[in-house]
C-alpha cells in the first residue's frame, strides 16, 4: 500500500478550515488538523504542515506590526502576543494532524 500525501495540499486545507472554523474554540483547530493530516499522508508531514503556516503568521505579523506601529519596540511586543495566540491554535492544530497522519489517506 502506497501513502501519497502532499504537504502543500495539507496547509492549505488546514489554513482554509481554520478560517472557516474559527468560531469553535478547540473543535475547529482540531477539525482542520485531521483533515489536513490525512491530506498529508503520513504523521511527519502533518507535523511539518502544522508548523509551517504558524511559523509565516508569526514573522508576518511581526514585521506587520513593526511597519504599523513605526516603533520597533512596539512591533516585538505586538508580534509577541500574537505569536502567543498562534501557538495557543497550534496545539490542537498539531493533535488532529498527528491523528489524521497517522489514520492516512
Amino acid at each position: 500500500m502506497v501513502r501519497r500525501g502532499s504537504i502543500a495540499s495539507a496547509v492549505v486545507w488546514m489554513s482554509i478550515l481554520s478560517l472557516l472554523l474559527f468560531w469553535l474554540p478547540v473543535l475547529g483547530p482540531l477539525i482542520a488538523g485531521f483533515v489536513g493530516g490525512r491530506k498529508a499522508g503520513t504523521v511527519g508531514n502533518a507535523i511539518i504542515a502544522v508548523f509551517i503556516p504558524a511559523v509565516i503568521a508569526a514573522v508576518l505579523l511581526f514585521f506587520g506590526a513593526t511597519m504599523l506601529t513605526g516603533v520597533p519596540f512596539f512591533g516585538a511586543l505586538i508580534g509577541m502576543g500574537a505569536f502567543a495566540v498562534a501557538c495557543i491554535h497550534v496545539g490542537p492544530l498539531l493533535l488532529g494532524a498527528i491523528v489524521g497522519g497517522a489514520v492516512g489517506p
